[in-house]
């Protein structure tokens, strides 16, 4: 992929992880070249054919596929993927639900509950009137 001499470019893997891609998965050309901001624009905004069967299908990448999941990228690691998934994997995975998956998803559940408590407890205290002393 060519680009103006002064446009801002970006490595593959920046690219394909902004596009929510695996970058051993994309095209070599892809690969290969740098990618300037405004062929990133283009690639998010009318994404080929090879873009839109990757993110249907996959491989994807590990946090495309703890998010699938419901889970974290260090559940992924202790449930032992580590490796790219393809979205019958992921479905697979979701239909069978291994142990570790179940509770990873309720350890991510826990962690969820665990942020919304605090913020409104931080929104609660911001709300009280400040007493003077």
């Amino acid at each position: 992929m060519s680009q103006p001499k002064n446009a801002q470019t970006m490595k593959p893997a920046t690219a394909a992880k902004k596009l929510g891609v695996y970058l051993d998965a994309t095209p070599a050309q892809f690969q290969e070249g740098t990618i300037s901001r405004a062929e990133l624009s283009e690639l998010q905004t009318n994404p080929p054919e090879w873009l839109t069967e990757l993110r249907a299908n996959g491989p994807h990448p590990r946090p495309v596929v703890a998010a699938k999941l419901g889970v974290s990228i260090a559940g992924l690691a202790r449930g032992g993927v580590t490796e790219a998934l393809t979205t019958e994997q992921i479905d697979a995975l979701l239909a069978d639900r291994p142990e570790w998956l179940q509770q990873e998803r309720a350890t991510q559940a826990a962690v969820r509950q665990e942020k919304v408590r605090i913020k409104e407890k931080d929104a609660a205290r911001r709300n009280q009137p400040r007493r003077r002393t």
